[in-house]
């Protein structure tokens, strides 16, 4: 696997505030680092790079995965940075922690991966799965999946349930109702700017 692994409090003092990567918040506001006090105007390419690698941390993907959402997002008619963004949150892992099945993206992962969520009755564990409209999406019935749930349902990731989601508390399970949209997207980014990084590539 070649997922970052690393300590998530450093990439979040580089980047900002990263919903899906950790609920923790970083005791300094500067970046890490021996010169993350000093550091000199960016350029136009460190910018651009700075809003690609928070899609990345955020959704939890490796570069290749990202490069293969982005070709995707540009055979799409439409805005390739709005269809881009509503790709990878309707991503399965992704939807399980906006239910609030999970405190972060990395937890939903694991919990999809380990068989615990059905989708329309079935289980599937590929956190990449695309979610689409009328889809329910439960918790699998059987004790261990339902009581991981029940304690990750204490402490959600995010407040606030997407207008294109709806969950039933009482039987853990969700449906999507439609594509989310953009003003629903909790992290903050400038999507063109990563459309432009990768329009030098591919």
């Amino acid at each position: 696997m070649s997922r970052y692994r690393g300590p998530r409090l450093r990439i979040i003092r580089r980047l900002g505030d990263l919903p899906g990567l950790t609920r923790k918040s970083a005791r300094r506001a500067y970046p890490p680092g021996q010169h993350g006090q000093n550091r000199k105007k960016r350029s136009e390419y460190a910018i651009r790079l700075e809003e690609k690698q928070k899609l990345r941390f955020n959704y939890g993907l490796t570069e290749k995965q990202l490069l293969r959402y982005v070709r995707k997002a540009r055979r799409v008619t439409g805005s390739t940075g709005q269809v881009l963004l509503q790709l990878l949150e309707m991503r399965l892992d992704n939807t399980v922690f906006r239910l609030g099945l999970a405190p972060t993206i990395p937890a939903a992962r694991q919990l999809v991966n380990h068989g615990h969520i059905t989708v329309n009755g079935r289980v599937v564990n590929i956190a990449s799965y695309q979610c689409r409209a009328g889809e329910v999406i439960a918790v699998r019935d059987r004790e261990q999946s339902r009581k991981l749930v029940e304690n990750n349902l204490q402490y959600p990731g995010l407040a606030n349930l997407p207008s294109h989601l709806e969950f039933d508390k009482n039987k853990l399970v969700g449906k999507v109702n439609g594509i989310i949209e953009r003003e629903w997207v909790a992290l903050q980014i400038n999507e063109l700017l990563v459309v432009e990084y990768y329009s030098r590539q591919a």
